[in-house]
């Protein structure tokens, strides 16, 4: 499934503008592909593949040794470059990959600890944007005293020959399909749209599709971390961006500096366990908005003494009113808002609980107004669909990765209907919806590569996991599940709601980062923030 992405932080006061730079969730990007027997129960391999060898292949030597070429970029203050990196790891005679890297440098050179590389999540977030509107000048003024900060954006993602599939018009059409067929002529419309999706795709990305996985972009951090003089890597990813950061320890663990995995992803799981699990997450994050929502005379979906239970039940029976009469909008295009739409734009606003009034008023003004335009601007946000009618390449991407990365969650129309009530205990809200739209992989062009592993990352320096106790993305207790499985972890909790915790306004979960990528300090076992 992997479906998490990073909201780009306003600044150090953690309150963050609902911006996508990760993933899609309510229209059916999720990773799924073909698979037998149950993906649930389906046993995981005890450990991650081997570590690679410490020595630099000589078939690789003209990767490592390269010397990076920086210019000027776009953005003041910032210096781009183009690293090469083999398309395939297994044949590096075969052609390159063309990468975009980005880095500010450290404002005090003389006390520079080294490079600092960011990832902000996805797959297929865009690593220099999130630098570049963030990172670079939003991290503590220490760190980026102390650091060069960098970016990559991995293969296939924004700068780094980005994986292309629907125009603007066909996505706008994607994005409209219903998630939640009624009968078998939906259902059929459902599987057609996952189908185009995906023959899109191979018809304009067909080079790309086969080399777009977290191993390989994990590999090519390596080269990086030597292009840039580094002898260990010093990375904060958040989201998926830690899902890369544990495949990097994995393959690598002799070269890992000071790694900050926040909002961390269980590796171990399956699709289909993946899909379920941040289901629930989704459905805890709205009883937490739920309850905020009552004590608010403008809330739409019920008075104070409403109960989560009712204010879910209020919600659902809106979107089913909307499956059936879409409400009009002020988008340009004459866009309605259906019952897929405005399900995105909800979940949008499920990633931080500064966005909750903004859903208030967009969700009032649906209800009493019969004005869909707020909602199908959250939904917009979080599809990065530009005034324009484009689309960023973030779910293209999306799709590309986690369709390689796991075996699906789902091979057919009738492993959904069978999985249906477990989908929607966890969520009786959302869960039907986020069921079908696991199914998308089932029709990739290409197999998956990648299955669901243990990472040990045995030998590595310490590594710091950070965990939301209510992080509707990544749940709780991915982070626990991979603090456990690396040898060298240890966990920071987040008692809060909201996706990853770094940088959202915690001074004790501020400082025990900060900290630890200044000094090396890692927090006493099992340290709780608030």
């Amino acid at each position: 499934m992997r479906i998490q992405r990073l909201l780009r932080p306003a600044g150090r006061s953690g309150r963050r503008p609902l911006r996508a730079c990760g993933a899609l969730l309510a229209a059916g990007l999720l990773a799924t592909a073909c698979s037998s027997g149950n993906p649930r129960t389906a046993p995981v391999a005890d450990a991650a593949p081997a570590a690679l060898p410490e020595a630099t292949p000589s078939n690789l030597a003209r990767y490592y040794g390269q010397r990076l070429s920086w210019h000027s970029c776009d953005v003041p203050g910032f210096e781009c470059a183009t690293m090469k990196a083999p398309l395939d790891y297994a044949e590096p005679g075969a052609g390159d990959i063309d990468l975009a890297v980005a880095r500010k440098k450290a404002t005090e050179p003389s006390k520079r600890l080294g490079s600092l590389l960011v990832n902000p999540g996805g797959p297929g977030g865009s690593a220099i944007g999130y630098l570049q509107s963030y990172a670079g000048i939003g991290y503590p003024a220490e760190v980026r005293a102390r650091y060069d900060m960098v970016a990559v954006d991995p293969r296939g993602v924004a700068g780094s020959e980005p994986v292309e599939c629907l125009d603007g018009r066909r996505m706008d059409a994607y994005t409209q399909t219903d998630t939640t067929p009624d009968d078998e002529r939906e259902t059929e419309a459902l599987v057609e749209a996952f189908r185009d999706f995906a023959d899109s795709c191979a018809r304009r990305s067909a080079r790309l599709l086969g080399h777009v996985s977290t191993v390989e972009a994990a590999r090519d951090m390596d080269v990086l971390r030597a292009a840039l003089g580094d002898r260990r890597l010093t990375y904060v990813g958040a989201s998926y961006g830690t899902f890369l950061g544990a495949t990097y320890a994995g393959l690598y663990p002799r070269r890992v500096g000071r790694l900050v995995l926040d909002g961390a992803m269980d590796p171990s799981l399956s699709a289909r366990r993946m899909n379920e699990d941040q289901t629930a997450g989704f459905e805890t994050a709205f009883r937490s908005f739920a309850k905020d929502c009552v004590r608010h005379s403008d809330c739409p979906l019920g008075g104070r003494r409403a109960s989560p239970e009712r204010v879910g039940g209020n919600l659902k029976a809106f979107f089913r009113r909307l499956d059936a009469s879409p409400l009009a909008t002020d988008d340009p295009d004459g866009r309605e808002l259906g019952e897929a739409l405005a399900t995105t734009g909800v979940i949008a606003a499920m990633y931080d609980e500064s966005a909750w009034p903004r859903l208030r008023e967009a969700l009032a003004s649906a209800l009493r107004e019969q004005d869909g335009s707020g909602l199908l601007r959250l939904s917009d946000s979080y599809y990065e669909r530009d005034a324009e009618g484009g689309y960023a390449n973030l779910m293209f991407a999306n799709a590309a990765v986690n369709c390689l990365d796991l075996p699906a969650a789902f091979s057919s129309p009738d492993e959904v209907r069978k999985g249906l009530p477990a989908f929607e205990k966890a969520s009786p809200v959302f869960g039907r919806g986020l069921a079908w739209a696991s199914l998308n992989c089932a029709y990739w062009p290409v197999k998956a590569s990648g299955a669901p592993r243990r990472i040990k990352a045995a030998g590595a320096a310490p590594i710091l996991v950070v965990g939301t106790t209510r992080d509707p993305a990544t749940p709780y207790a991915w982070a626990r599940s991979l603090a456990a499985q690396l040898g060298s972890a240890t966990l920071l909790t987040y008692d809060g709601d909201g996706h990853t915790a770094y940088g959202r306004g915690s001074d004790c979960v501020d400082s025990t980062v900060d900290r630890y990528l200044l000094q090396g300090r890692i927090p006493a076992k099992d340290k709780r923030c608030t």
